[in-house]
């Protein structure tokens, strides 16, 4: 399964589902990150972390690890 961090550049795709656990996988679900829900890959640092994307409206930044945990169709 690929995961956002695989996601290019300007690629929208769809949370399928979130690997992570206890505050980790809250924190991303109080983002507004779900299944289901559009993101939108706008930019990531030349190092890959971190990673900026845009859900429900709102931009926001991930670290490479937590979107290594957010499998995407």
């Amino acid at each position: 399964m690929r995961t956002l961090k695989d996601v290019q550049v300007g690629q929208t795709v769809t949370a399928a589902r979130l690997t992570g656990e206890g505050p980790v996988k809250r924190r991303m679900m109080d983002m507004g990150i779900t299944k289901g829900v559009s993101i939108y890959v706008r930019k990531v640092a030349p190092l890959g972390d971190p990673v900026e994307i845009t859900v429900r409206g709102y931009e926001l930044s991930l670290r490479k690890a937590d979107a290594e945990m957010i499998e995407v169709l």
